[in-house]
């Protein structure tokens, strides 16, 4: 798969520069700035992009160009610290701005390759406190604002471009057509589809499996169930699925799930573990602990449950899981990621239950792999649910898990999601959940005082679920779905709503 490689220098908007270029149908994936030239070809890249970052190109420790780049033919696309690194390294200068820009600009002037065919007033959106002063050789001015004379430069005969401002955000409205313009430029086929996913990933998992089976665990997220559905198509009845219940889905949605899949033709091996899992929990307060709680008792049963398939299908060589690019991000995954969080995955089964890996979405987001659920005749009403946490209502229900506060919550949960979709407000948010916190207030009822739960309601706008905004839900929605909750379960008196973007937050509040 051919690709365009983004080489990471720290930007906040990296991995939004990948999911643009993939929204365009092309395979792109983030790289540190340690990269060799070596793994850029391996990776088959057709062109390279260096993304902002927060730092000086003359600091001390200043990521540097991988050696050879840029004599390598590849067109290179450099973004505010990226375009500024490659003015330095071929002979130009960069001083710190006179005036610093953050915010909206306006291109006075533009033209070049990049800008061929647009019209109109170019808004274009800054942040920087170096720039570019004197170019290097072959290369000239393509545009300028007021406070930067050198906005964006290109030298056409290597096919090396420059932007100050970043194309990727949508506060430059126009700034995608400049990243298509460079795609042409480079002579990039757009064959990143769901339809082209899909038939590698089926190439892929049939060369390495050939006549072995498949362990899979479906927690009942679109991710596992998409991956089922592939799975299936790729081996068939070699796939053995496993739906581990463990009690910590949404009201209904246990038995919803397994019947779209059996629907679909999955061979569903399905184990109720709900009292294990509330074992499992009692006295568990840190989300953290819950989490691997959950991860562990997660283990027991499905090593269990493996080992009885085993006895029945005899050895059982491969196992699945469906891990995404963000997954692997935050869970130090990727070159300098921080650790965010412990992903709810089937690792660190026993010695006897070793299993080769396999991972056909480690390099999808989330909406690709909806795409993909789309294409394998995944029924709308699942395959666009909102992300579910693999620890599923356990980190959404503050503090003690027990059965009667999970109940509480879901219920609160139902009322706001069948709500979401009686308004037509479900599809506009990217996802939106109900948290049971520990909190108790005094309220009034009819003629009576309460002293009961109070429920917290969250709902974010997101392309990925790296960054996410609160969504601005209409005040007469969010009253009437207050309304709702206190109305009909009763051990809850009182509702609030989130206005936390991430960041600073996370979008669950575990």
């Amino acid at each position: 798969m051919t690709s365009v490689v983004v080489i990471d220098y720290g930007s906040q908007y990296t991995r939004l520069i990948t999911r643009r270029l993939r929204e365009l149908h092309v395979y792109s994936v983030i790289v540190p700035p340690s990269v060799t030239l070596e793994r850029i070809r391996a990776l088959d890249a057709r062109a390279v992009v260096l993304s902002g970052g927060p730092g000086s190109v003359y600091a001390t420790d200043a990521p540097g160009l991988p050696q050879g780049l840029l004599g390598s033919g590849l067109p290179v696309l450099a973004i505010c610290y990226g375009m500024q690194l490659l003015a330095l390294e071929l002979g130009g200068e960069v001083r710190p701005s006179p005036t610093r820009e953050y915010g909206k600009a306006v291109l006075s002037h533009y033209e070049g390759i990049l800008f061929d065919g647009i019209e109109g007033e170019f808004v274009a959106w800054m942040s920087h406190g170096d720039s570019v002063e004197r170019l290097p050789a072959g290369f000239a001015t393509v545009a300028s604002t007021a406070d930067t004379p050198v906005a964006a430069m290109e030298d056409p005969r290597r096919r090396l471009h420059g932007l100050q401002f970043h194309p990727e955000v949508r506060h430059t409205p126009k700034g995608v057509a400049l990243l298509e313009r460079f795609l042409d430029e480079a002579g990039i086929a757009r064959d990143w589809t769901s339809e082209h996913i899909i038939d590698q990933a089926v190439d892929d998992v049939r060369t390495r499996v050939g006549d072995e089976r498949v362990l899979l665990g479906i927690s009942g997220g679109v991710d596992s169930s998409s991956l089922g559905l592939l799975l299936h198509r790729a081996i068939g009845q070699r796939l053995v699925a496993v739906f581990v219940d463990t009690g910590l889905l949404r009201l209904g949605e246990a038995e919803e799930v397994e019947r779209a899949l059996r629907g679909l033709g999955l061979d569903l091996v399905v184990v109720d573990a709900s009292e294990r899992f509330l074992r499992a929990l009692a006295g568990l307060i840190d989300p953290e602990a819950k989490r691997k709680a959950i991860g562990k008792a997660f283990i027991e049963v499905f090593a269990e449950q493996a080992r009885v398939l085993q006895d029945v299908h005899g050895d059982i060589r491969f196992l699945a899981q469906g891990t995404l690019y963000p997954d692997v991000i935050e869970s130090a995954g990727a070159d300098g990621a921080a650790t965010i969080k412990s992903h709810h995955n089937v690792g660190g089964l026993p010695d006897d239950l070793a299993f080769e890996l396999i991972e056909p979405f480690r390099n999808l987001f989330k909406d690709e792999v909806r795409e993909v659920a789309e294409s394998l005749g995944m029924p709308k009403h699942l395959r666009e649910r909102h992300p579910f946490p693999g620890p599923g209502l356990a980190i959404r229900c503050l503090g003690e898990v027990t059965h009667e506060r999970l109940e509480v919550l879901r219920r609160g949960d139902d009322v706001f999601m069948s709500s979401l979709r009686e308004f037509g407000l479900y599809e506009e948010t990217w996802q939106a959940l109900a948290v049971l916190t520990p909190l108790q207030s005094v309220g009034v009822m009819g003629d009576g005082r309460t002293y009961a739960n109070t429920v917290a309601l969250r709902a974010v706008t997101s392309v990925d679920g790296m960054t996410a905004d609160w969504a601005r839900l209409p005040h007469d929605f969010l009253a009437t779905v207050s309304n709702r909750i206190v109305n009909t379960v009763p051990e809850v008196n009182r509702v609030v709503y989130d206005i936390t973007s991430k960041p600073p937050g996370t979008i669950e509040w575990e």
